[in-house]
């Protein structure tokens, strides 16, 4: 599909409209009919001009469907609808899509109006982290301005705008104004650290941006939204809302100094803990959703991690989606029995229980000529999880409920979790989440309402719930402190180990226990086997278990262990 000429006309004003919107990876024609709807909404409020987010037509990130030419070619069927409808619609649009040149794939910005279509390839393509981009997509060359109606655009995808050398090159070949189509996922501290890179390159160039992000789910990646328009003069006259679809229309003019935004909608970013728990919820909300289960089911403990993981799926999905399950042992205290139950009265939600008793008496009948001879051990605990886990998936087969796996980030970096057993599950909301922050989410929860959340307002977590010392249960009075450093201890170090990769000396230097760092290393390492075999979860911090943190299951290295 090659470009074709623009249609020029001076004008000292222009109306855009920002489309932060929710696609879906891989359902070309759904996303289509989202694009033409808000296009045609865009169009009713007299823009000029409607923008979306980075590969919105295919979804983001589509990973190795690009690579399929059947998927391509569907892309291409949607540009081609699309660019026909542009004939008709006074608004030019502007949006991102795989582009087909030849035998390469590019990410590229498009840009349709009356007929004429113009695309502009991602130069910078990310590979770290969660980003792999040079495993589907060829890096276009540096890219010039797009003449639209009068006026040269530039129009940078994402990691453009991350380094100098692609604003640079559109400032020096004429550029008036930048908009930046964005698929930037989620992390602690990412809303900060885009305005810093888009002050940065305001100053280096002296053009106002137009940033605009995707919001929605797509499985371990969140996007919070959060598009923003920021003025040569470094104002920020626009901010849209996180975590939630939006179409919001932008007034510019032309002045002596350039393009200049008006003042209009502009929402608070939520803070660090609303954050987090407003990613869980939106990411658990579209993994259901767009994978067409009818709802949840969770095990419930009585502890604080199953507590919150039931707390976010009713925040996400209602109440009467979301189906507890309580399977009390010889172990389970009447505490937990008392505060499971507590917990679905004040969600609302149904809670069924299953003593797994008879289910540990027959494997223990089972086992019994094998084992003869040898002491109870971790064994016979890992049963009882595994008891726990048969029971939920056969529920979860039968009536189509997603299985809710409950562990957090703290249990699963060290393998305090048990294989096939409290580890089943089909996706989990606390993957990324460190046993000290599950203690903060619970009390923030208690004292506040999320913004879309299903759930009801006040207390959702039992205060004895956070209060009580954390226990598997799986043996009289046991204790993770049996095993565990103390939570707070332990996350420190954790993060010291796998965000900041931290060697021993290093972290004893910060005031901890060398003994204790060496122990913790270990189980960190030998835990490697267990991850592999975790559910999606939803990304929180800089680091998360999956795409972003690999390490090898068979690995010699250990260190100053």
């Amino acid at each position: 599909m090659a470009d074709s000429e623009a249609i020029t006309t001076m004008t000292d004003s222009l109306r855009i409209a920002v489309a932060q919107v929710n696609p879906t990876v891989g359902d070309v024609d759904g996303n289509a009919a989202l694009i033409l709807k808000l296009w045609r909404q865009a169009a009713a409020l007299d823009a000029d001009l409607v923008v979306f987010p980075e590969l919105c037509l295919s979804g983001y990130p589509p990973e190795d469907l690009v690579q399929k030419p059947l998927f391509l070619a569907a892309v291409h069927a949607e540009i081609d609808r699309l660019s026909a409808e542009s004939k008709t619609i006074k608004t030019g649009l502007l949006l991102g899509s795989p582009w087909r040149d030849e035998d390469k794939v590019y990410n590229a910005a498009v840009l349709m109006d009356h007929g004429s279509v113009h695309a502009r390839k991602k130069y910078d393509l990310p590979n770290y982290d969660v980003f792999d981009e040079k495993r589907v997509f060829e890096a276009g060359a540096l890219p010039g301005p797009i003449d639209f109606r009068g006026i040269r655009i530039g129009v940078p995808v994402c990691e453009d705008v991350w380094t100098p050398d692609v604003l640079e090159c559109l400032e020096e070949t004429g550029a008036e104004l930048i908009i930046s189509l964005n698929g930037s996922p989620y992390e602690q501290g990412r809303y900060d650290t885009r305005i810093q890179i888009v002050l940065n390159r305001i100053r280096e160039s002296g053009l106002p941006i137009l940033y605009v992000n995707q919001v929605g789910g797509q499985d371990e990646l969140v996007f919070d939204g959060a598009s923003f328009v920021i003025n040569a003069d470094y104002s920020m006259p626009i901010q849209l809302p996180g975590f939630a679809e939006a179409l919001t229309l932008t007034e510019w003019s032309r002045c002596d100094d350039g393009w200049v935004c008006a003042e209009g909608a502009r929402d608070v970013p939520p803070d660090s803990l609303e954050s987090m728990y407003q990613a869980m919820t939106l990411g658990l909300r579209d993994y259901v959703r767009k994978n067409g289960f009818p709802g949840v089911i969770l095990g419930m403990s009585g502890g604080v991690d199953s507590a919150l993981s039931a707390a976010v799926a009713v925040d996400a999905l209602g109440p009467e989606k979301v189906w507890m399950v309580m399977m009390p042992s010889r172990y389970t205290s009447a505490e937990s029995l008392e505060d499971a139950a507590e917990m679905a009265e004040l969600l609302d939600t149904r809670l069924d229980s299953i003593n797994i008793g008879p289910a540990m008496n027959a494997f223990d009948a089972m086992l019994a000529p094998l084992f003869d001879g040898r002491a109870a051990d971790t064994t016979e605990e890992n049963i009882q999880a595994r008891s726990r886990g048969l029971v939920l998936m056969a529920i979860s087969n039968k009536f189509g409920h997603v299985l809710l796996s409950t562990g957090n980030k703290s249990e699963m970096s060290v393998g305090y979790a048990t294989l096939y057993g409290d580890m089943c599950g089909g996706y989990s909301v606390l993957k990324d989440v460190y046993k000290t922050d599950v203690f903060r989410l619970c009390r923030w929860r208690n004292q506040h309402h999320p913004l879309r959340a299903l759930g009801p307002s006040g207390q959702v977590v039992p205060e004895r719930v956070i209060a009580k010392p954390p226990s598997a249960e799986l043996r009289p009075d046991q204790k993770d402190l049996d095993s565990l450093p103390p939570y707070d201890e332990l996350d420190k170090i954790l993060h010291c180990l796998i965000e900041q990769d931290l060697g021993i000396a290093e972290i004893e230097a910060r005031g901890h226990d060398v003994e204790t760092v060496r122990q913790v290393w270990k189980m960190l390492d030998l835990s490697e086997y267990k991850r592999r075999q975790t559910p999606p979860g939803v990304k929180i911090g800089s680091r998360s278990f999956g795409k972003e943190r690999r390490y090898p299951i068979t690995n010699g290295f250990r260190g100053q262990i």
